[in-house]
């Protein structure tokens, strides 16, 4: 990890806006990562072969492959494994690092998307690979943070794995299973919308080896890590965060045609050229954690004219940073949340101390990007819809005061005329909660930027969850049903279909500005 007092890590983030401009207009090529082979070299290529079908369109209505979903985990021992990449290039190589009771396994990698309902397509299978059990994890004092450190197992070779969302599914000869999720990211985001997926929130609750940035090995929040490795699998099935705020998403997308374009908030931080000529960024149901490159990024794509989609709640609300533990290149995600006077950087840069973006003492309200500010948890309670003849309602036939039971939760954002905001806001959406027993509200806000764009926020955390209520694919829907799944449904591909062509200003009218109708001079 950086030095306690060391020089602050150095990213680019004083790119000039003019220049980011300018690469907007143009074709906003990105140049891929070197990639650093695992020390056990066993690449595998894909099966089926994909020529030069390479974008996510092309896969749409492609056969897909029924069975891609775990059936049994089994204990947290019988297999597990995590890659030493967040995301690759279509063609770069990764390491599998596994740890399996096992005698064998097998990897399949299953990509994300429509493909007829089905929801995935098997691109690639391996052959038996042998099981071994790996050593137990290692823990750094200093941050409390896990790490498994084991070597690779088997390397893959990604040629001719389109873009996309991927389930590496790890399958066990005794019978156990459990995913990897992987991004093969786009180098290009011009014209296209680009699904923006969050590993660093991923990791920021993985409790893999008893420790996440919520609790320790007691369960409580005194003992928590202060810094957490992406050098460790994930909990439970191993892609949990990816299935319920993510997955349904993506799908949902690919069905509807639109040209897209996958990254991850890792990579935005690293290089931005996936956002330069984007028609819209979609962040998806759950993002919390970013970091000041990121957001940076992404608001000078918003001013370039690109629309923001924000489908969750508690967007943009920690701020971290990504740091190099002993040469694994940026896969500690760092946040010291309320112990922040204790983070390295307190006196010597104080905006890259890893607290709340809206606390001390580099104070700057995620409100200023998304409209609307976290405020609670956890919440239950209908989404109440004010401004029904918005286009984003189109085809919902909604009224003013329509409500949808168990749509809001289980956090919520909401307009606080307080925190400074982009501008004029429109209030589409406008719930009554209660969290911790005080009255307030759930807002979802739609603005426009003076470069055109346009941003929406729905100020729930429940609405990609939404797109697949009363199917029991998640096994839980808080109470959602099918008339739920598709109000939330129709108002995605609004709002999808009007983004992809381009800044919303020019398409769709201007805000009505409401927000004094709603709070007047209140906080």
């Amino acid at each position: 990890m950086t030095p306690a007092h060391g020089t602050p890590p150095r990213h680019g983030h004083g790119l000039a806006r003019r220049g980011f401009l300018t690469l907007c207009a143009g074709a906003g090529l990105g140049a891929a990562a070197a990639c650093t082979p695992g020390p056990h070299r066993e690449a595998f290529r894909p099966f089926g072969g994909q020529g030069g079908r390479l974008r996510p369109e092309a896969e749409r209505d492609a056969p897909g492959t029924a069975d891609w979903r775990v059936r049994s985990a089994g204990p947290p021992e019988a297999v597990a494994a995590y890659t030493d990449r967040v995301s690759v290039t279509p063609g770069q190589e990764c390491g599998l690092h596994v740890s399996t009771t096992a005698s064998s396994f097998r990897v399949s990698a299953f990509r994300v998307g429509w493909y007829g309902g089905k929801q995935a397509r098997r691109i690639w299978t391996s052959p038996r690979i042998p099981g071994r059990t790996q050593p137990s994890p290692r823990l750094l004092s200093a941050t409390r943070t896990v790490r498994a450190d084991w070597p690779a197992t088997v390397t893959l070779d990604t040629t001719g794995w389109p873009e996309g969302a991927y389930l590496l599914r790890l399958e066990s000869d005794t019978g156990h299973q459990r995913y990897v999720p992987l991004i093969v990211r786009s180098v290009e985001g011009t014209g296209r919308t680009v699904l923006l997926h969050a590993p660093a929130t991923w990791q920021a609750y993985n409790r893999w080896g008893g420790y996440s940035l919520y609790s320790g090995a007691s369960g409580a929040y005194a003992d928590r890590s202060l810094a957490v490795s992406f050098d460790r699998p994930y909990d439970g099935t191993g892609a949990e965060k990816f299935l319920v705020y993510e997955r349904a998403l993506v799908v949902l997308a690919e069905r509807l045609g639109i040209p897209l374009a996958y990254t991850t908030g890792v990579d935005v931080h690293r290089d931005p050229s996936v956002l330069y000529g984007a028609r819209t960024v979609v962040c998806l149901g759950h993002d919390e954690y970013w970091t000041p490159q990121q957001r940076e990024y992404v608001t000078r794509a918003r001013d370039a004219g690109t629309n923001l989609a924000f489908l969750g709640a508690n967007t943009c609300y920690r701020r971290v940073r990504l740091e190099d533990e002993q040469g694994a290149g940026d896969r500690t995600v760092v946040c010291y949340k309320t112990s922040y006077r204790s983070d390295p950087y307190y006196s010597s840069a104080p905006e890259l101390v890893t607290t709340d973006y809206r606390s001390p003492p580099a104070a700057d309200p995620e409100s200023s990007l998304t409209g609307v500010l976290y405020e609670g948890y956890p919440v239950d309670a209908p989404y109440v819809v004010h401004a029904a003849d918005h286009w984003l309602y189109e085809g919902t036939g909604v009224r003013r005061g329509d409500s949808f039971a168990h749509l809001v939760g289980v956090e919520y954002d909401r307009v606080t005329p307080a925190f400074p905001t982009p501008g004029q806001l429109e209030i589409t959406a406008h719930s009554p909660v209660a969290a911790g027993g005080r009255p307030s509200h759930s807002d979802s806000a739609y603005y426009t930027a003076p470069g055109g764009a346009a941003v929406f926020a729905t100020g729930t955390m429940r609405w990609v969850e939404a797109l697949v209520a009363g199917t029991g694919e998640l096994g839980s829907d808080h109470g959602m049903d099918d008339r739920t799944r598709t109000f939330v449904t129709r108002t995605t591909e609004n709002l999808l279909r009007t983004f992809a062509l381009g800044p919303g200003a020019r398409h769709r009218p201007a805000p009505r500005t409401n927000v004094a109708e709603m709070y007047g001079g209140t906080v």
